[in-house]
């Protein structure tokens, strides 16, 4: 039997040198407590053993969602490849010292959009957005810029991962692993 991460490791490593855009590029769909699904594209942050990790701001549509609903479900689509996985599991927010770090490695506009921006929410016009971030540009001024408080990490641990491999005339191969305690259970699924 295969590791389930270790076979990721090996996925996304041939990804990252194959795919032009954003190998790290992924689909997570969540929905809230009364079953409304909604997706959306983040970036992986961080991986391993312990789960899968992005960021975002915790006010945005996604993190309302997540609050009411912690089962959530991630996807990785590598074209170049003809592969994807599948990955279920639930989330919970990183620790502020992980978030901390994260966020200090983000370049300075990044950090001060972040403070700018009230994601997910309606905008009057854009020159708004682009008032408040030139407000938060001079408030930092010769200054770190700190992370917001509404603004971390989710890790979603898996229970379930589905590796997909295309193949000729649709007969695509196709891997689970579930959860069994401690260990992984491995299986193949029809096309």
């Amino acid at each position: 039997m295969t590791d389930p991460f270790s076979l990721f490791n090996s996925w996304f490593a041939e990804a990252r040198t194959t795919e032009i855009n954003d190998s790290n590029a992924m689909t997570i769909a969540t929905a809230n407590a009364g079953g409304q699904p909604s997706a959306r594209m983040v970036l992986l942050k961080g991986h391993g053993p312990d789960g899968f990790v992005f960021y975002t701001n915790q006010q945005s549509r996604k993190a309302g969602d997540i609050a009411e609903n912690s089962q959530a479900a991630i996807l990785f689509h590598w074209k170049s490849l003809r592969r994807q996985i599948r990955i279920e599991g639930h989330l919970s927010t990183v620790a502020d010292a992980t978030a901390d770090a994260y966020f200090a490695t983000r370049s300075r506009d990044s950090q001060l959009g972040a403070w700018a921006s009230d994601q997910s929410r309606p905008l009057d016009n854009r020159a708004t957005f682009e008032a408040r971030f030139k407000e938060m540009t001079e408030r930092f001024a010769g200054d770190d810029v700190s992370r917001p408080p509404h603004w971390s990490g989710y890790c979603l641990v898996p229970a379930r991962f589905e590796f997909w491999q295309d193949q000729a005339h649709r007969l695509h191969e196709r891997r689970a692993f579930v959860r069994n305690g401690e260990d992984w259970k491995e299986g193949l699924l029809y096309p």
